[in-house]
């Protein structure tokens, strides 16, 4: 099987997508009394592009392989993810509404031995870069196509653990690791340039012999041709594309809002957001 790249981008339908996996998040995150709403806003168009176009997978059959496999080490925003499975037919999209609940598919951070197309269980903060690496070296090692891609928080980059694997990746020639940094400016308690300030994450990866470059993380074309570039580059190095995007993305409630890492969904902002994102499901625009 030859992994290459197969469809043209459309921006109306990766924008739309990405406003699908918003308001899906949202809706599963009222239903379970609230989430980690900022981070979801922020992830849904690198979703909506890897979803809608980068990667090869089955959902009649997740793991089949080979196949590209995803690795959100950011698990605390798997709403946006599970929205993103469900809408590519990974399960139904109902079955958002269980999110958290007793005997949900759908914990409130990803877990591979629960939910379908969930790759790695990930939650705490900078294991997910490991495991990736070693998904990736797998790979190598058995010489079978397909890319894994990961996706890290900037306040996630606070964590030594990040940079232990940048420098196995670069060491063992993981060109088929491609991770995106959601640099969305703000973590748990402040932004990340008071609390720990990377001084540029781009150059940091590129000192460390990555193939890096930063985008706006928030448009759907920017996203597509950074992701197409790195799965067609095979220079020996992995790839790093920096996300410049903003916390809250794409819901006027929260775009550009502070206080907003976790937070309640209640009936009335549920409401209001049904009619915020009524475009996304408005047929005359698809």
């Amino acid at each position: 099987m030859i992994f290459i790249m197969e469809k043209e981008i459309d921006r109306k339908k990766l924008e739309l997508l990405a406003a699908r996996i918003r308001l899906e998040s949202i809706r599963a995150m009222h239903a379970s009394g609230g989430g980690h709403v900022g981070g979801c806003m922020s992830i849904a168009e690198v979703l909506a592009v890897l979803y809608g176009g980068i990667m090869h997978y089955n959902p009649e059959n997740p793991k089949a392989e080979p196949r590209d496999k995803l690795v959100l080490s950011k698990g605390h925003c798997g709403p946006a993810l599970y929205a993103a499975l469900a809408l590519s037919g990974f399960f139904p999209l109902e079955e958002l509404l269980t999110l958290n609940k007793n005997g949900t598919r759908l914990p409130s951070h990803c877990d591979m031995r629960k939910t379908p197309g969930i790759d790695m269980t990930t939650g705490s903060l900078g294991q997910g870069a490991s495991t990736a690496a070693g998904l990736a070296l797998g790979k190598k090692m058995k010489s079978e196509p397909g890319n894994v891609f990961l996706i890290l928080g900037d306040g996630e980059c606070d964590e030594g653990q990040v940079w232990e694997m940048v420098m196995f990746a670069k060491q063992r020639r993981l060109d088929n690791l491609i991770t995106f940094v959601d640099l969305n400016h703000q973590q748990l308690d402040g932004y990340t340039e008071d609390i720990c300030s990377m001084g540029g994450l781009c150059g940091r990866f590129t000192s460390f012999g990555w193939e890096s470059c930063i985008i706006n993380g928030n448009d759907v074309c920017a996203v597509y041709d950074a992701a197409a570039k790195a799965v067609l580059r095979h220079s020996g190095s992995p790839s790093c594309i920096v996300l410049d995007t903003v916390k809250g993305k794409g819901w006027s409630l929260t775009e550009g809002k502070t206080g907003i890492h976790h937070m309640a969904v209640t009936d009335g902002m549920m409401a209001e957001a049904e009619k915020e994102f009524a475009f996304a499901f408005d047929k005359s625009v698809t």
